[in-house]
C-alpha cells in the first residue's frame, strides 16, 4: 500500500442486479417493516414506480465494501461519511467507484472519495478514511 497516490482509481465494485428476493430476506433479518422493500403495490401507491426499493444500509455497505477491498481488510476502515442521493430499485445494476483524494503517510491513512450509481444514476456519495 506504500505506492498509493492522490488520483489513483479504486477498483470498482459491481452488483450486476439488485435482487428483490434478497430485499425481503434483509427486511426480515433487520425486522424492517417498511413495505417499500417487498410490496410493489405500496411502492406504486407512493409514486416510486414498479419495483421494490433496496434498503439504504445495504447500499451503504456496498460503498464501504469497495473501500475495504481497496485497503486490504475491514480492520483498515477508520471513518466513513455517506450521503444518500436516491433510491436503488430491484433489478438495477449498481457500480461503486472512486479515487484516492488524500494521502497522509505520517498518519498512515488515505482518504477515498466514492460514488455509487444505479443504472447510471448517482445514488450515494461518500468519503472513507482507511489505514494504509
Amino acid at each position: 500500500m506504500a505506492d498509493i497516490a492522490v488520483g489513483q482509481q479504486v477498483q470498482p465494485l459491481v452488483i450486476e442486479t439488485v435482487d428483490a428476493e434478497k430485499m425481503k430476506i434483509v427486511a426480515a433479518i433487520l425486522q424492517d417493516p417498511n413495505p417499500i422493500h417487498f410490496d410493489v403495490s405500496v411502492v406504486q401507491r407512493l409514486g416510486y414506480g414498479e419495483r421494490p426499493i433496496n434498503q439504504g444500509p445495504v447500499n451503504m455497505a456496498w460503498l464501504i465494501e469497495c473501500a475495504v477491498r481497496f485497503a486490504g481488510g475491514r480492520d483498515r476502515l477508520r471513518r466513513s461519511r455517506v450521503r444518500f442521493l436516491g433510491n436503488v430499485f430491484a433489478g438495477e445494476r449498481v457500480v461503486v467507484s472512486g479515487s484516492v483524494t488524500a494521502v497522509d503517510p505520517a498518519d498512515g491513512v488515505a482518504e477515498l472519495t466514492l460514488e455509487a450509481t444505479a443504472d447510471g444514476r448517482p445514488v450515494l456519495t461518500g468519503t472513507v478514511l482507511v489505514t494504509i
